[in-house]
């Protein structure tokens, strides 16, 4: 049965259903939650496995698969399958292969082989880079930071490492930024400084940290700017203006951060770029 509630018919590609599953996800019922956190982390499986293994991988019954299916207004699974099959033609299959290879290998049994493990995962995630930035998005997104008041980064946990570089880069390019740490429990406290002509950058991956989706939302709700760098198409993140998937590969379950990372550098030297060019224009 179908039970695609937009009115619209199925998503045709895959950018479409990625908008769609995060779009729904808070309506999600528990068990569809777990598949839509696998197909957005992992299309690739989905691409190339039965509902019977995805089904047994994820930890639900296989009609639970061909519900979730139904729910986006699809026949059933195949037909859903149809379009994460287009995606995977149509990206870099051996890069997507070994991350997921690399998530599965085993531990590392001596330091060489850890060494060339965690080498092939940065490899992998900056190859994935190229995709996931192209260069219209990021001309955008640094436009953004370069137009901006103030531009002020967010992030805790893991993804805190990158937040800071970002605004390091940013100060040291003369592009005003603030660091929201939340020092102290005072990240409610340093929203204030948040105004409609600043840009808030989100970085956050899953599970996200609730002060992180919080002040992401604060931020919203004040009219400014939004950027956020997420490895998972989800709401609110992808209400931003400007938003980027990223696929960390992970070695024994340690993610490095090095697309993240690379990211941050980008859109910091492009937006320092962009911020010379306006002072010089303003000089003349």
């Amino acid at each position: 049965m179908n039970t695609n509630t937009h009115g619209t018919g199925p998503a045709r590609d895959f950018d479409a259903l990625r908008d769609a599953i995060a779009g729904a996800y808070d309506d999600l019922s528990k068990r569809l939650k777990l598949i839509a956190d696998f197909t957005l982390r992992d299309p690739s499986s989905v691409a190339l496995r039965t509902a019977a293994t995805l089904a047994e991988e994820i930890g639900v019954a296989p009609s639970a698969i061909i519900r979730f299916a139904q729910h986006f207004g699809y026949s059933g699974f195949s037909e859903m399958q149809a379009i994460f099959r287009a995606q995977l033609q149509a990206s870099s299959t051996p890069y997507r292969d070994r991350i997921r290879d690399l998530e599965k290998s085993g531990a590392a049994r001596d330091t060489a082989e850890m060494t060339d493990r965690f080498v092939e995962a940065g490899i992998a995630s900056l190859r994935e880079l190229q995709t996931a930035a192209p260069a219209d998005r990021v001309e955008s997104a640094a436009r953004l930071l370069a137009d901006a008041r103030i531009v002020h980064v967010l992030a805790h946990k893991r993804t805190f490492t990158a937040a800071t570089y970002l605004a390091y880069n940013l100060s040291r390019l003369e592009v005003p930024a603030n660091l929201l740490d939340g020092t102290g429990g005072t990240l409610e406290q340093q929203m204030v400084m948040v105004s409609p002509e600043d840009t808030v950058v989100a970085i956050s991956f899953n599970p996200s940290a609730e002060e992180t989706v919080q002040a992401f939302d604060r931020a919203r709700e004040i009219g400014a700017r939004t950027i956020a760098i997420t490895d998972l198409a989800r709401a609110p993140f992808i209400h931003a203006d400007s938003w980027f998937q990223l696929s960390e590969a992970s070695v024994d379950g340690f993610r490095s951060l090095n697309a993240t990372i690379s990211l941050a550098l980008i859109l910091a030297i492009r937006a320092g770029t962009l911020c010379a060019e306006q002072r010089s224009d303003n000089d003349d």
